[in-house]
């Protein structure tokens, strides 16, 4: 096989493996810390504007930041040739990050709360997992090798991390479950896909999506576990140094776990 048929083979997002589903979770949690960082400790929750009527906040201008800085890391990753890892997670926690404050911006400043956020993202969700089949006949990652492809994975990851926020504020506020019950659904669930992926010949690509959404409301109530007050159930640590050391602990996962391409078959 000439370098063109190899490269033709090869994905441009990784392969999955078990330092994937590790630095994916550490993504997660630090976009839900980050997003707050900005949003709450930063910008401020809410500044009140009574000219249109509603509450302009920190939520929406930190959502306007990371959607730029996202929309940048999308774009250089699309137009790369082939699968570089610290493109690829940055570009995740570009993601996680904005999914934060969008969802905090919708439940929160729109007041839909955490049940229609989550109503909604969950159908944007389906919605773009559907067009994206119908599109291009598969949805599974191996396949996400030109900008079209890459296009629906980026929008559909971007539903998914929205999603996983307001999923997980709803299971810890609106349930009452709080951040600890919350952890415990949630990583109890990702069990549950373990199990079914290794006991079962269930879809590959189906039980890939469900653990992916899952792993960002497990990250969003562990994030708020940490950094949330203790008054709420948190430890309330600081969200800057919680940023700065997921931020080590990624870069060093990255550079210690395997890094390749997802391969696919033919």
């Amino acid at each position: 096989m000439n370098s063109t048929d190899l490269r033709d083979t090869l994905s441009k997002v990784p392969a999955i493996t078990f330092g994937f589903w590790i630095i994916k979770i550490l993504a997660t949690t630090l976009g839900e810390i980050g997003g707050d960082a900005v949003t709450m400790s930063w910008l401020g929750e809410t500044t009140p504007n009574a000219a249109v009527g509603i509450l302009h906040s920190g939520y929406l201008v930190g959502t306007a930041l990371f959607a730029a800085i996202f929309a940048i890391a999308v774009a250089l990753q699309i137009r790369a040739r082939d699968f570089n890892p610290w493109m690829y997670w940055t570009t995740i926690v570009a993601s996680t990050t904005v999914g934060t404050t969008l969802a905090d911006f919708a439940d929160r400043s729109l007041g839909i709360g955490y049940t229609g956020g989550s109503t909604l993202l969950l159908a944007l969700l389906l919605a773009s997992l559907f067009t994206w089949y119908r599109t291009t006949g598969t949805i599974a990652v191996d396949s996400v090798r030109d900008a079209r492809s890459e296009l629906f994975y980026w929008l559909t990851i971007t539903f998914s991390q929205t999603l996983g926020t307001a999923l997980g504020d709803w299971v810890a506020d609106t349930q009452g479950l709080g951040y600890v019950g919350g952890i415990a659904i949630f990583g109890g669930l990702l069990t549950l896909v373990a199990i079914l992926y290794f006991a079962t010949k269930i879809s590959r690509t189906a039980l890939f999506w469900a653990a992916f959404v899952l792993t960002r409301p497990l990250g969003a109530v562990v994030g708020d576990f940490l950094d949330k007050p203790v008054a709420k159930g948190g430890l309330e640590l600081s969200r800057y140094t919680g940023s700065i050391a997921l931020l080590v602990a990624i870069g060093l996962c990255i550079a210690l776990f395997p890094q390749r391409p997802a391969t696919r078959s033919h």
